[in-house]
C-alpha cells in the first residue's frame, strides 16, 4: 500500500529504527484496550486518525476482531502524523474521554470518517462527548491530561521502531506483513509458514547472529573432520562439478566452487559496503576517517613485519598474509553482545576500520595470491570492465544487465590467473549510486496510480491492478532505490547466512594433531603472533601517530585502553585469514597447521579484546565517570 508523503514520520535513530520489539508491556490502566486481559493474542496498534491508511486498516481489525473473539486483546496507540496540527488535535481530543467506553467512541468516530478529517469532525466529536459543556478550569486540566497522555504514546512509538503508520504489534513484535484479514489472522494465530519466517526475522535481527552462525559452521567442519567421516567430508569437497557445451567444458572442486565464485558474492557485499561507507557512511569525510584508516593500516602493516621478522625466507614466507586480515563478522559480533560496556563511538571506529581492512584484503589477494597471467583473458577483462562504465554512464540503472556482464567479468578475471573474487570487488565500484529521488512526486504518482485502480475494482473480470498499472508502480519502485543499495539490501544477508557459513563450512575443517606443532611451530607462532600482538599493536601505533601528526582526533568517547581492546578484537582473523592461507600455502601439511594457527589467535585475540573492554568498562563505573 503506498504511503503518501505527507502520512510519513519523520526520521529516527538508528538504534531505535532497528527495534522490532516493543518497549512498553500493555497495561489495562494506562493502554486503551479491547478484549479479556488473559487473551493469548494481542495486537497493539501506532495509529494516527488523520492517515487514510490507519482508517483502512481499521476496517481489518474490525474483520479480525469479529473473527478471533475473545482470543484477541486489540490495544490503541497514538503516533499523531508528524507536522500534522489536526493530527494531533484529533489524538488529545480521544484522550480527553472520560471513561473507557467514551475512548472508544471518540475512537469509532474519528477513525470511520469517511473523508479528510477537518475541524468540523473535531468538533462534532467534541460536542457527542460533551466536552464543549465542561468549565474552564475542567477544560484546561483535561486538556493537559490528554497532552501528557499523548506524549507518553509518541515516546513509546518512537522507543518501539515506529516509523510509519499504522504499525502493529503482534504479542509484542513488530508486524510487517500485509494488512488483509487472512494476512493479519495467519500471523496472530502463529501458522507454521509465519511462525518459521518470524524465527527467521527474529535470529537475524540479532546483532551477533553472522557470527554466531559462522562459528557453528565452523565447529561443525572440525567436528566432522575428526570423526569417522573425516575422508568422506573431505573427499565431498574435492568432488568435480562443473558443466559442458559442445567439445568444451569448465569443471573445478567444489571447494574451489566456494572459493572461487560463491566468495566472489562476499567480496561483491565488502565492494558496496565500502563504496557506501566512502560516499555517505562513517569514512565520506577526512576527519572521520582518518583514525580507523590509520588504525587499519598499522593493523595490516605490523601484523605482517612480525610475520616476516619470524619467517623472512623459504616457502613460508609468503604467508605474511595471512595475519593481516579480519574477520569483521566475528569481531562486531563480540562488540554487539558486550552491549553498552562498548561506547557507540568504538563501535563505528571498528566497524569502519574493518572495512578498509577488508580493502587491504582485496588489494593483497589480487596482487600476491593469484595464478599465471593470461594477457588475452586480462584484456577481455578490461573491456568488460569498461561495458560496466558505459551502463554506469548511461544511467542505466536495472541491475540485471550489471549481474550479466559480472558473470562475463568473473569469467575472464579467473581464467586470467587474477584470483576471481577480484570480480565482485570491481562490479561494485561501478554499481550506480544515484541521489535521492524526488520521493514526494513519486509517492503521489503511486498514490494516484492506486486510487485509479481501486475506483476500478468492481469491474468484470478483474482480481487486481491492471499490468499497466502493475509496470508503473515497478518502474516507480526502481527509482527509489540506487541499483547499489537494492543489491546490497537483497544479497547482503545472503552472503551474511549463506556464503560465510559455507565458505568455513569447506575451509575449517582440520584434523587437531599435535604432529602439526612438531613441524610447523614456527609457521604457527608467527601468525598467532601476527594477529593477537600485531593488531592491537599496529591499532594503537598507528592512531597515535596519527593523532600526534594532528591528520586524526580520537573522540573522547572511549580511552586509548578500549581502542587497545578493539584493535585486539580485530585480531580475530578467521575469515579472510583461512582463505588467504588456501591461497599460499598449497601443500595440505602447511595449510592445516595454518589453519589451527587462525583459530588459536582468533580464540586468544577474542579473549583479550573482551577482557580489556569488559574491565575498563568496569573501571570507569567504579570511578563514576
Amino acid at each position: 500500500m503506498s504511503r503518501p508523503p505527507e502520512n510519513r514520520m519523520t526520521e529516527i535513530p538508528a538504534s531505535a529504527e532497528a527495534t522490532i520489539r516493543l518497549d512498553r508491556p500493555v497495561d489495562d490502566v494506562m493502554d486503551h484496550v479491547l478484549g479479556p486481559k488473559n487473551a493469548p493474542i494481542t495486537l497493539v496498534e501506532y495509529g494516527s486518525y488523520a492517515c487514510p491508511h490507519c482508517r483502512a486498516a481499521n476496517e481489518r481489525i474490525t474483520e479480525v476482531r469479529g473473527q478471533l473473539g475473545d482470543r484477541l486483546r486489540y490495544v490503541f496507540r497514538h503516533q499523531p502524523l508528524i507536522g500534522s496540527d489536526i493530527a494531533r488535535s484529533a489524538a488529545e481530543l480521544a484522550e480527553s474521554a472520560t471513561n473507557h467506553e467514551q475512548f472508544w467512541d471518540a475512537h469509532v468516530a474519528l477513525m470511520t470518517r469517511s473523508n479528510t478529517l477537518t475541524e468540523d469532525d473535531l468538533r462534532s466529536v467534541a460536542e457527542a462527548l460533551g466536552l464543549t459543556q465542561l468549565d474552564a478550569e475542567i477544560s484546561r486540566v483535561t486538556a493537559e491530561r490528554a497532552r501528557q497522555r499523548v506524549n507518553l504514546d509518541i515516546d513509546s512509538a518512537r522507543a518501539s521502531g515506529v516509523r510509519f503508520t499504522p504499525t502493529f504489534f503482534i504479542n509484542g513484535r513488530r508486524y510487517d506483513g500485509p494488512w488483509d484479514e487472512s494476512s493479519f489472522t495467519d500471523a496472530m494465530l502463529g501458522s507454521l509458514g509465519h511462525r518459521v519466517r518470524t524465527a527467521a526475522l527474529t535470529f537475524a535481527s540479532w546483532a551477533p547472529s553472522a557470527g554466531v552462525l559462522l562459528l557453528l559452521a565452523s565447529l561443525l567442519a572440525v567436528g566432522l573432520t575428526n570423526s569417522g567421516l573425516g575422508r568422506d567430508f573431505e573427499a565431498f569437497w574435492h568432488t568435480e562439478f562443473g558443466f559442458a557445451l559442445g567439445g568444451s567444458g569448465f569443471r573445478m572442486s567444489l571447494l574451489h566452487w566456494v572459493n572461487d565464485a560463491l566468495l566472489t558474492i562476499f567480496f561483491l557485499v565488502a565492494g558496496l559496503e565500502i563504496k557506501r561507507e566512502f560516499t555517505v557512511g562513517h569514512l565520506a569525510s577526512r576527519r572521520a576517517a582518518a583514525l580507523p584508516i590509520a588504525a587499519a593500516i598499522g593493523g595490516m602493516a605490523i601484523p605482517a613485519f612480525i610475520y616476516l621478522f619470524f619467517i623472512p625466507t623459504g616457502p613460508w614466507s609468503i604467508g605474511w598474509g595471512v595475519p593481516m586480515a579480519t574477520d569483521t563478522a566475528f569481531a562486531v559480533a563480540l562488540v554487539a553482545m558486550m552491549g553498552a560496556r562498548v561506547p557507540m563511538e568504538l563501535r563505528i571506529f571498528l566497524t569502519a576500520a574493518a572495512i578498509v581492512d577488508d580493502i587491504g584484503a582485496i588489494i593483497v589477494v589480487a596482487i600476491f595470491y593469484s595464478g599465471d597471467l593470461h594477457v588475452g583473458y586480462l584484456a577481455a577483462a578490461v573491456a568488460i570492465t569498461f561495458v560496466l562504465v558505459l551502463l554506469n554512464k548511461s544511467g542505466i540503472y536495472r541491475v540485471s544487465p550489471y549481474i550479466l556482464v559480472g558473470v562475463a567479468l568473473w569469467v575472464c578475471v579467473h581464467a586470467g590467473g587474477l584470483h576471481a573474487t577480484l570480480a565482485g570487488v570491481i562490479l561494485a565500484a561501478l554499481i550506480p549510486t544515484r541521489p535521492p529521488p524526488d520521493y514526494k512526486t513519486l509517492a503521489m504518482q503511486a498514490e494516484s496510480i492506486l486510487t485509479t485502480e481501486a475506483q476500478r475494482g468492481g469491474e468484470q473480470l478483474r482480481s487486481g491492478p491492471s499490468t499497466p498499472a502493475l509496470e508503473a508502480l515497478d518502474a516507480i519502485h526502481d527509482r527509489l532505490e540506487s541499483p547499489a543499495d537494492r543489491m546490497l539490501r537483497n544479497v547482503a544477508p545472503r552472503s551474511s547466512y549463506l556464503v560465510l557459513p559455507i565458505f568455513a563450512l569447506a575451509n575449517a575443517g582440520v584434523a587437531i594433531s599435535t604432529n602439526v606443532f612438531s613441524h610447523h611451530s614456527m609457521l604457527v607462532f608467527a601468525i598467532v603472533a601476527g594477529l593477537a600482538i600485531g593488531k592491537p599493536l599496529g591499532f594503537v601505533l598507528a592512531s597515535a601517530l596519527a593523532v600526534r601528526l594532528g591528520l586524526a582526533q580520537k573522540p573522547d568517547a572511549y580511552s586509548w585502553w578500549q581502542l587497545a581492546g578493539a584493535g585486539a578484537l580485530a585480531g580475530i582473523g578467521f575469515t579472510m585469514s583461512l582463505f588467504i592461507a588456501g591461497q599460499a600455502f598449497p601443500v595440505a601439511g602447511d595449510f592445516a597447521a595454518a589453519k589451527i594457527a587462525v583459530f588459536a589467535a582468533s580464540v586468544l585475540s577474542s579473549v583479550i579484546g573482551v577482557a580489556v573492554l569488559w574491565s575498563v568498562q568496569a573501571r570507569k563505573t567504579v570511578q563514576g565517570e
